[in-house]
């Protein structure tokens, strides 16, 4: 797999050859990042892979939060 750190970085792309930007560039920040920090957990830093994790679920849980906050103002 050739690694082009500037327009193909290789811990953004998966062994099959699929590229994150093409499965995240439709979503949200917080949902794409979460996607990002998954996809990528493990290889961009093996020694920041929990890290990576957490990162993913601070996005999800910031995403949670805007969706709640919507329901809650759209119920008042």
């Amino acid at each position: 797999m050739e690694n082009d750190p500037v327009s193909s970085p290789s811990h953004y792309k998966a062994k099959s050859g699929i590229e994150l930007v093409d499965v995240i560039g439709h979503l949200n920040y917080c949902r794409s990042n979460a996607i990002k920090y998954i996809f990528r957990a493990g290889n961009k830093h093996p020694d920041k892979e929990v890290e990576d994790l957490q990162k993913a679920l601070w996005c999800i849980q910031k995403e949670l939060s805007r969706i709640n906050e919507c329901l809650t103002n759209s119920n008042s």
